[in-house]
């Protein structure tokens, strides 16, 4: 009902007069298709974003909640979709103790489940098991903080490469919920890129999965929080020396020429207009449909010249900014 309404109100709109009945025709019968596509509505999903021209039509189903939104015009209008993707709400949270290894996947539509770990000895525990000899045999195995480092660096590699077959290549940030003694331990020996330096500090043998994913999430939200801070610290230093800018006309043609490295721009910016081939601005007062939103067809450029591009609250941008960005080299 949501996508026949936004199609009928875009068809229904000024943009629309000026485009050929034959291509609206075709449009309304692609989406019709669609619709009556009983096999892909029967996965669900929170939000669905559709591309569609007389051409053909493309469809995504996404876990983000986004606002309706329907625009009409001579390309697409792919700021929704890096609005879904800046930070995506997906992560793991590795819960680790003497005798315990598991792995959670939090998924970005709140959801969690526990991924099945293989290739763990059944015995893996024992490795850290405390003697209960007085010391008189199994010396490697001695009591309480003397446990030598090296046995508890093999306890934690041999947890790491079993959660490693599961997540290697992923680009998702891992939080570590260890135990006190095996939480350096794992910091050491780990490989993973995307370990988070702030971990879950409770023992994860006192939380249960939910509890592990709440705080976890918590987690990944700070992070993402500090990561902005110090983007917008580092911009700071930059714009200093000419390699940075929050001024919209200096964007636009920084990322036409392709020396835009990080753009960051308000989720709620809706300002409307054109950028021409040089990068030059020209803002509109009512949407046509050849304008489009200008600080989309800017992350458009981002990323065609492969910079990094996050949608973002307008809170995080610097100064009040709605547009903000850093440069490969000065403009």
């Amino acid at each position: 009902m949501a996508l026949r309404t936004a199609v009928t109100d875009a068809l229904s709109s000024n943009r629309a007069a000026e485009f050929p009945a034959g291509d609206r025709e075709r449009l309304t019968a692609l989406i019709d298709e669609l619709v009556e596509d009983r096999g892909f509505w029967s996965t669900q999903a929170r939000s669905l974003a559709v591309f569609v021209s007389p051409e053909g039509l493309r469809s995504f189903r996404l876990m983000n909640r986004l606002h309706t939104h329907a625009s009409l015009g001579d390309r697409f209008d792919t700021g929704p979709l890096i609005r879904a993707t800046t930070f995506a709400h997906s992560g793991f949270v590795l819960a680790l103790t003497k005798g315990s290894v598991q792995l959670l996947a939090l998924e970005s539509d709140a959801s969690c489940h526990e991924v099945e770990l293989t290739g763990l000895p059944e015995d893996l525990g024992l490795e850290l098991q405390t003697a209960d000899n007085e010391g008189r045999m199994d010396r490697q195995r001695a009591d309480g903080n003397q446990r030598p480092k090296a046995q508890r660096r093999d306890y934690c590699s041999r947890a790491q490469d079993a959660v490693l077959q599961q997540i290697n290549g992923s680009n998702h940030p891992l939080v570590l919920a260890a135990s006190s003694d095996l939480e350096p331990a794992y910091r050491e020996i780990n490989t993973y890129r995307r370990l988070v330096e702030e971990g879950i500090t409770a023992n994860p043998a006192s939380l249960g999965l939910d509890q592990l994913a709440r705080r976890g999430r918590e987690v990944l939200d700070r992070n993402y929080a500090a990561q902005l801070a110090d983007w917008r610290e580092r911009f700071g230093s930059l714009r200093a020396h000419g390699r940075a800018s929050a001024k919209l006309r200096e964007i636009a043609r920084a990322a036409t020429a392709g020396q835009v490295d990080v753009l960051l721009f308000d989720l709620t910016a809706e300002r409307e207009g054109t950028i021409d081939e040089y990068g030059n601005v020209t803002p509109s007062d009512e949407p046509t449909a050849h304008t489009y939103g200008l600080a989309d067809e800017v992350a458009a450029r981002v990323l065609r010249s492969g910079g990094t591009v996050k949608a973002v609250r307008g809170a995080d941008l610097p100064d009040g900014a709605k547009i903000a960005a850093t440069f490969r080299s000065a403009v």
